[in-house]
Order: structure tokens, then C-alpha cells, then sequence
């Protein structure tokens, strides 16, 4: 149940109060009882913003390029929100959030709001919490959100089933081999982007990126035939475009009637991501207290009582 505190801070934040929007995502983020209860809320609200993930190698850019949209979209008219998630320690779970001191000066524009998450462990580039933040965002009135997946390279694929737009930030000298274009990330963009285009080698990037969509070496995602977008973010180059090409894409979803679609997708992820971690939270405390059974006899006979065990819970 909602305190009494809570409806007046989902008032504040509504109203735009940032110290009250951030004190809201916290308790959405740790999964309070109250903050549960203000998603709810505020999910009969969302289902409005479009949201765009942004993922690529690292070193790609990836931060500075947000940095541009970010302008970009302010200066359209637009509230903007922003989700960065960065890499977890994998023994505390504690996460450095580099990403927010690169968006410092952003974070001074009006109607915009950033928040940096911990990945907490998720393999994905995306976690069930960066995707309640983003459902929050949503119905606090954010129109365009972004969020930064982990960066950590083919991995960052399971943005796919959460955002309305993807974009691939690569840059010249990451690799002109096909094949390399045709692995994990590289395949399911929906706009790529060239990054430092003004490198020498940019041209022969550029075209190798070309023939892979033309050649359909690259999948279309939903008959959408992908962009290619050269940028020099550190110069704002290239970003006025971008987000031209972007509504290009919003448009097509629209028109294919594939909005909401990927609202439903989004939080049927949330539901599947926190499903997942729970009950790998089971598994470990199974493969525990059978640890000396594991230790003392056969590992195929092991394996099968550990089966059993995690069936019999999840039943």
C-alpha cells in the first residue's frame, strides 16, 4: 500500500520536482513496496514516450553522442529523459557512474533528467531496473528517452526487445571485415552511426557498413531497411541529422502500428528479467546446501538431484 507520503511525491514529481522524481526512482529501482506501488501508478500513465536505446563498442562515443541528442532534443521542444547504466563490480554489485559526469552540463538543461544505474550482473546490455526507470520516465511526462546500454559489445543485444529505436555507434578502425559487421550487435540496428567521421578511414567504413545492409548481410528488423548516419559528436556534427532519421523510424512504427508494441515487449522484459534473476537466485542456494553432495558423489548423479531440487521449488 502507498504511505502517505507517496502520492504527494508522485505529485512533486509530476509537477517536475527533480529532487522528488530522483527520490521516486530510487525506491522503483530497489523495489520497495512503495515504489512498486508508484510504478503501478505511473504505468497508467506511461505508453507515450518513444524510447531509444543506443549501444556499440566501446570507445565508440556512445556518451558524447547522447550529450548531442540530448541539445538536440531540448531545443526541439522535447523532455527529455536519460538512462545510463554502467558495468557492476561483479562482487559488490556497486557500479562507478563515469557516464554522469560526461552529462554534467546536460544535466543543468531544463526538462531533462538523467539517471546512471548499475547493470547489476545483467549479461544483456540491459536490466530489469534501467527498464521500470525507463516505464517511470514514461509516465512522468518524459516524451524521448534514451538509454546507454553497458557497452560491452555483442552482449548488449537484449536492448532489441525493450526500446521503439536502436542505434549501433561504431567508428573507423573497428574492424571493415563483413563478418565482423554480422556478429551481435552489428545486426540489430535500426540506425547505425558512424562516429568520428572525420578519421581518414571513415570512407572505407562507411562503405563497408553500406554494402553490408545493402547486401542484407545486416537483418532488417521489421522490413525496416537500416540508416547509416556519419557524426563527429565531439563537434555536434552530424546530430541534427540523427535525430531527423530517428523520427524517420518513429514514423515507419507508427505507420506499421508497432508503438505499442514494443510497450507491451517492454514490460513483458521487465516481468522476464526479474523472473530470470530470481530464480537464479534459487539455483544458487540449491547448488549450496547441496554442496556437499555435489563434493562426495558422481557429478551425474548430482546434476539430476539439483534438477529436482529447482523443480520442486519452482512448482
Amino acid at each position: 500500500m502507498l504511505n502517505n507520503n507517496l502520492p504527494k511525491l508522485i505529485e512533486e514529481a509530476l509537477n517536475g520536482n527533480e529532487l522528488a522524481i530522483a527520490r521516486l526512482l530510487t525506491k522503483i529501482e530497489y523495489m520497495t513496496d512503495e515504489g512498486i506501488s508508484a510504478l503501478g501508478a505511473l504505468s497508467k500513465r506511461s505508453g507515450n514516450a518513444h524510447v531509444i536505446g543506443i549501444t556499440g563498442i566501446p570507445g565508440a562515443g556512445k556518451s558524447t553522442l547522447i550529450g548531442g541528442l540530448i541539445q538536440e532534443y531540448v531545443s526541439r521542444g522535447h523532455r527529455v529523459g536519460v538512462i545510463v547504466i554502467d558495468p557492476s563490480s561483479p562482487y559488490t554489485m556497486g557500479s562507478f557512474m563515469g557516464n554522469r559526469l560526461r552529462f554534467q552540463d546536460k544535466t543543468m538543461l531544463k526538462n531533462v533528467f538523467v539517471r546512471s544505474i548499475g547493470s547489476r550482473g545483467y549479461l544483456g546490455g540491459i536490466s530489469a531496473e534501467a527498464l521500470m526507470l525507463t516505464e517511470a520516465l514514461d509516465g512522468l511526462g518524459y516524451d524521448k528517452i534514451i538509454i546507454e546500454t553497458v557497452g560491452a559489445g555483442q552482449t548488449d543485444t537484449e536492448v532489441e526487445q525493450s526500446v521503439h529505436t536502436i542505434l549501433v555507434v561504431t567508428i573507423p578502425g573497428a574492424g571493415d571485415d563483413i563478418q565482423a559487421l554480422k556478429a551481435g550487435i552489428m545486426e540489430i540496428g535500426d540506425i547505425y552511426i558512424l562516429n568520428k567521421a572525420d578519421r581518414p578511414d571513415a570512407e572505407l567504413a562507411f562503405n563497408t557498413l553500406k554494402f553490408a545492409i545493402d547486401s542484407s548481410e545486416i537483418s532488417y528488423r521489421d522490413g525496416w531497411k537500416p540508416l547509416i548516419v556519419k557524426a563527429v559528436a565531439i563537434k555536434n556534427e552530424g546530430i541534427s541529422e540523427l535525430v531527423n532519421k530517428i523520427e524517420d523510424h518513429l514514423n515507419y512504427l507508427k505507420q506499421k502500428e508497432l508503438f505499442k508494441k514494443r510497450i507491451i515487449d517492454r514490460r513483458a522484459k521487465i516481468v522476464e528479467l526479474i523472473a530470470r534473476r530470481k530464480i537464479d537466485e534459487i539455483i544458487s542456494e540449491i547448488v549450496k546446501k547441496n554442496y556437499n553432495t555435489i563434493i562426495n558423489e558422481d557429478i551425474t548423479e548430482a546434476i539430476p538431484k539439483v534438477i529436482h531440487n529447482v523443480k520442486e521449488l519452482l512448482r
